[in-house]
């Protein structure tokens, strides 16, 4: 996957060089990769050519990138550290991180526009805008509106789940989904399946996230520990306590192994990613 990005984000000796630069430093070097991951998965139980699966695993790992670049800027999270090192606007500045976040979300539709990666164009053009609604106000985006919204403030847990639904999980959905959407070996049943799993494991990605803010050090996450309870942000944490976060978390774990239970040897990389993302320490 670092190589694939490598080869698709614009080298950084092509002007203009520092956006390119940014650009770089926001999505190479370092993530778990988990939404890439995800594509390939479900694109092997659709029986999906890896070269398509390349190209949407970048594409949706950009916008997780950009998005990452923009929650941490002072307008937003405030963050200084990303990924074990300097946040894309304190290793460049503002405005740098800033338009590096812009740049990066239309190359990940530049790359999905520009590669055969489904059957039909008609089935392509419904790629784009599974994208698209995963980007958008009533995805990622909404869902961080309503996290910024909710600083200080007490939230019921569906409250809570709607609002990581759209922030995290919107994604990481949409990653499974172009997954399979590359490949034909899913009828309506088993795609349903797969969505059931997807959804899972992103509000899963999320409790896990919660919970390793509270109980992880900096040095281990990469990035600031503690910086939920610091903005009083609601959180599974703050309203389930710690047990009991962790308890939900493999409550959906094994949710999500049995949304995918009848495709038997063919999910392998399904579950072990349900497991990665329920008992990963980072």
């Amino acid at each position: 996957m670092e190589t694939a990005l490598q080869r698709f984000l614009p080298a950084p000796e092509i002007v203009p060089e520092r956006l390119h630069r940014a650009m770089r430093y926001a999505v190479l070097g370092g993530g778990k990769r988990v939404r890439p991951l995800l594509a390939f998965a479900a694109g092997e139980l659709a029986e999906a050519d890896p070269a398509r699966l390349e190209i949407v695993a970048a594409a949706v790992e950009i916008v997780h990138a950009y998005s990452l670049v923009h929650d941490d800027m002072p307008c937003m999270d405030n963050d200084v550290l990303r990924r074990g090192r300097p946040t894309c606007h304190v290793e460049f500045d503002d405005a740098t991180a800033l338009l590096a976040g812009d740049a990066l979300q239309p190359l990940a539709f530049q790359l999905l526009a520009e590669h055969v990666l489904a059957d039909s164009p008609a089935a392509q053009i419904e790629m784009l805008k599974i994208l698209a609604m995963a980007c958008g106000s009533r995805g990622m985006a909404g869902g961080q509106a309503i996290d910024l919204a909710s600083v200080g403030k007490t939230l019921s847990l569906p409250e809570l789940e709607f609002m990581h639904i759209h922030k995290t999980g919107a994604l990481i959905r949409a990653a499974a989904v172009l997954g399979a959407c590359c490949g034909s070996g899913l009828d309506a049943h088993e795609f349903g399946r797969l969505e059931r799993y997807a959804n899972t494991v992103g509000l899963a990605f999320q409790v896990v996230d919660d919970v390793l803010d509270c109980d992880a050090s900096t040095a281990t996450l990469g990035k600031t520990a503690g910086k939920d309870a610091a903005q009083a942000k609601p959180t599974y944490v703050s309203i389930l306590g710690l047990t009991r976060a962790r308890a939900l978390a493999d409550e959906l774990r094994a949710e999500a192994h049995a949304a995918i239970s009848s495709f038997g040897a063919s999910a392998a990389r399904l579950r072990e990613l349900a497991d990665f993302i329920v008992l990963r320490k980072f």
